[in-house]
């Protein structure tokens, strides 16, 4: 299948000692893998054509098969962005829905520490293991006692520039919808917003003033047909219609 697939080189398998290492190493930590094929593995996830065979989870992985809703946006957020984002995810949190994002500064954080009382999953680019940006090793911790923690990537990797694409689609993946808060033409948070439309997920923005340059992306995402989300309503009502 792969050489018919274009793959030049023969498959490797991974060898079992090593492998059984790496699950030592995740079971000490608290956390555990969850294959694809195991009941525990997100169904909304699970729909993917790319969805990982493996994900790590630390916390409450039961959060993972519960509605949610992405929430993602700039990292140099202002002030008034982050309390957006607190707000919503605050009240879409307590209408019934997880928080899922990606643990970065600015748009990430807010949303995150707004619903850490009512459920938020955060999706990493590196392993389990590693956080970052070190920053946010409280909220990390907090997450992991009262949420849950996701990664993709194998125990102890640290993360680059091309692992955050892959941890963006499983936000989405995991979502019913995303929310973009911010965010400048060539953010991340667009791809998260354009991988959303391509899995079949609801893309919503809140718009700006269009002389801020973070506006840009989301004034821009609305204009291209994603739902203009003004208050948390109008965001709970639209994932409320998914659910009937």
């Amino acid at each position: 299948l792969a050489k018919r697939g274009g793959r030049l080189e023969g498959l490797k398998v991974f060898a079992a000692d090593l492998a059984e290492k790496e699950q030592e190493k995740i079971e000490k930590t608290g956390a555990k893998l969850i294959a694809r094929a195991e009941p525990e593995y997100p169904l909304l996830l699970a729909e993917l054509e790319d969805a990982p065979p493996l994900i790590t989870v630390l916390g409450h992985a039961d959060l993972l098969s519960k509605p949610a809703l992405g929430v993602v946006g700039a990292r140099n957020a202002s002030l008034t962005g982050r309390k957006i984002a607190e707000d919503f995810s605050r009240k879409v949190s307590a209408a019934g829905y997880i928080i899922v994002s990606g643990l970065a500064r600015g748009i990430d954080a807010a949303a995150h520490a707004a619903s850490l009382g009512t459920g938020t999953v955060a999706v990493v680019a590196g392993g389990i293991d590693v956080i970052y940006p070190p920053e946010n090793k409280k909220l990390y911790e907090e997450i992991a006692g009262q949420g849950a923690i996701v990664a993709e990537s194998p125990f102890g990797t640290e993360p680059i520039a091309r692992f955050f694409p892959k941890r963006n689609r499983v936000i989405s993946g995991l979502s019913l919808g995303v929310l973009i808060v911010e965010a400048a033409m060539k953010l991340g948070s667009l791809i998260t917003a354009r991988m959303a439309a391509e899995q079949n997920r609801e893309v919503f923005a809140v718009p700006g003033s269009p002389l801020d340059p973070r506006a840009e992306g989301t004034n821009k995402l609305i204009q291209d047909g994603a739902h203009m989300a003004l208050t948390a309503d109008d965001v709970i009502r639209e994932l409320n219609s998914l659910r009937l």
